[in-house]
């Protein structure tokens, strides 16, 4: 569930850095009009930094994520000038999550901040990897810092929600959760995440209407009605409990995990 989450994020905030990358592969490098030697050199170093970008970008489009390393790393390995140095760093971690190297990947991501504090994807993505790693500290004082920079970003208010959640401080997590629907009252998964911060201080009635309300915009969505179900069941609501397990194992075929646990529950209030 977390790495295929992982993978989303990767894919939404890959597009982030365009703004970057467009300065990076002029179509045609002017001849120089000199001959000395560190010139000539300066030339070709920036001539193979942008050949191994389309190459590393192309290996990337394709899922071809250790090919795709290599060429980031050798890039790095050129120490290019900004953006392009923080963005190689940026699909270097992109490539070193999507083979497992997590703790490569949140270095890599934590450099290409460093670099250019204003790097919003590689935030984000840090983000992401923290929480798979179980470094809710790193996590939480990113988060904070994304939402410092972009106070009115969706994504940066719901990573935020996520890392508060994880950890216990679901004040934080009901007021990003909170801010996110009253921009955008159909985010189904912001009403699930709500949901679960109050299912967790015992605010059921909240919780449920909640969760209903995301099984409303998104009846599709197994793991809100789970939720929902859990809840309802919390509330004595043993009837519509059942009904909600059922469905969650009717609709949740690509979750075999999910499945199993929904049929489980809805067996074990049918023999009571």
């Amino acid at each position: 569930m977390r790495r295929s989450w992982l993978a989303l994020a990767l894919v939404i905030f890959a597009a982030s850095a365009s703004h970057a990358r467009a300065q990076m592969y002029p179509r045609a490098t002017p001849v120089p009009r000199t001959t000395s030697i560190p010139a000539l050199r300066a030339l070709a170093t920036s001539r193979e930094v942008v050949e191994r970008f389309h190459l590393g970008l192309s290996a990337e489009a394709r899922g071809d994520w250790q090919p795709a390393a290599a060429e980031f790393e050798r890039i790095i390995a050129l120490d290019p000038p900004e953006p392009q140095n923080s963005t190689a760093r940026y699909d270097l971690a992109i490539a070193y999550a999507n083979v497992h190297r997590l703790d490569d990947a949140a270095r890599q991501l934590q450099d290409a901040i460093a670099r250019d504090p204003g790097f919003l994807a590689a935030m984000a993505n840090l983000i992401a990897v923290d929480l798979i790693r179980g470094d809710l500290r790193d996590a939480r004082a990113m988060a904070d810092r994304f939402v410092a920079s972009a106070p009115d970003s969706a994504r940066a208010l719901y990573e935020r929600g996520l890392v508060a959640l994880r950890s216990g401080d679901t004040a934080t997590a009901e007021n990003d959760f909170g801010r996110l629907l009253h921009a955008n009252p159909a985010y189904a998964v912001a009403h699930y995440d709500l949901g679960l911060a109050q299912a967790r201080t015992n605010r059921y009635a909240s919780a449920e209407r909640e969760f209903q309300l995301a099984v409303d915009l998104a009846p599709g969505y197994a793991r809100a009605r789970f939720a929902l179900g859990t809840v309802l069941l919390r509330e004595g609501k043993r009837a519509q409990a059942r009904a909600a397990f059922e469905a969650v194992a009717g609709d949740s075929a690509s979750d075999p995990a999910l499945r199993n646990l929904a049929v489980a529950m809805r067996d074990a209030i049918k023999t009571r």
